[in-house]
């Protein structure tokens, strides 16, 4: 990190300097000098960070859109053979339904949570504590999360110590044990609980900012009118800060397109778990097919695109 800080630092100063030599504020061209020094200025800037995007964001799709109308390695070009390929295959079809399940689910719970959490904590001594709590599994990767949550799904045989937690509770209270994460269909929300757990922490902490902006005479004028606790938080709180809830909801839902960690960790897409993320990563990495994988990252690239565009357009009004 320090090393990182100096070199930006030293590019900044360093460029900044030579332009200032090439366009000295001074001489009979000054008002030229600094016209042409304070137009190319703002692109010592920029330059970085348009090159790094071209580099890791802009190449990356070309190459993808071209190596999507070409066969396994990307070596023989086969047209629209994928894309005829995807709209026929059962297991892109499975993935795409548990994507919309996910999404569904997972903006909607974890901004919920993370609504809940942000009011109750401001109101209570302890609230700093109980944020830092919530917010701590934000800080554990993805795959941590998983590891962690495939112990608390563990199964063993019947009659055998269950050591997974669900499942000690489950044959302690007199019921048989059960292989979570391998049962049809609710497999896949044992999966979005994870996300859940880490996701309701930042949504906790962007909301909980914008509780406290909310201005106090309309909360003491609603209590004056004779508002009660639900009817301020409902009718008061929640339309003033509706703008930060649609942005975190739509954060999350980007992250829910792109999710593939989870899914890798606990079922590797088995027993009807399969997303898009984790089925590109099968067919570029295990399937070895470059122009099969490269057709499902574009599919998930246009799902990703007009969220973040709004995402970025609401993002912006609260700036204002």
């Amino acid at each position: 990190m320090v090393l990182g800080v100096a070199a930006c630092f030293g590019y900044f100063w360093g460029s900044n300097t030579i332009l200032d030599m090439i366009y000295p504020a001074r001489g009979e061209n000054i008002a030229t000098n600094l016209t042409r020094a304070n137009a190319i200025r703002p692109w010592l800037f920029l330059g970085p960070a348009v090159v790094i995007l071209g580099i890791y964001l802009v190449y990356p799709v070309i190459n993808s859109l071209i190596l999507s109308f070409h066969g396994p390695r990307g070596e023989n070009w086969v047209g629209t053979a994928n894309y005829s390929w995807l709209m026929g295959d059962q297991a892109f079809r499975e993935s795409v339904r548990n994507n919309f399940l996910w999404l569904l689910v997972v903006p909607a719970a974890s901004t919920f949570f993370g609504l809940i959490a942000a009011t109750l904590t401001d109101r209570i001594s302890w609230g700093n504590v109980a944020k830092s709590l919530i917010f701590m599994p934000m800080a554990i990767s993805f795959i941590g999360a998983s590891v962690i949550w495939k112990f608390i799904y563990d199964y063993r045989a019947e009659g055998s110590e269950q050591i997974g937690l669900l499942n000690a509770i489950v044959t302690g209270l007199g019921f048989e044990p059960q292989a979570w994460i391998t049962v049809p269909f609710w497999n896949n929300f044992f999966l979005m609980i994870v996300l859940i757990w880490i996701q309701t922490g930042f949504a906790m902490v962007i909301l909980s900012a914008a509780l406290r902006g909310i201005p106090e005479e309309t909360i003491e004028a609603a209590i004056i009118d004779g508002a009660s606790p639900f009817q301020i938080f409902y009718k008061i709180k929640v339309p003033q800060i509706w703008g930060t809830i649609a942005v975190v909801w739509t954060t999350i839902t980007i992250l829910v397109l792109k999710v593939f960690d989870i899914v890798l960790a606990m079922t590797n897409g088995q027993w009807g778990t399969q997303v898009l993320a984790n089925y590109m990563f099968d067919w570029m990495f295990r399937g070895l097919d470059f122009g099969r994988a490269s057709v499902i990252a574009l599919v998930i690239m246009a799902m990703v695109i007009p969220i973040m565009i709004w995402n970025i357009r609401e993002a912006r009004k609260d700036m204002r």
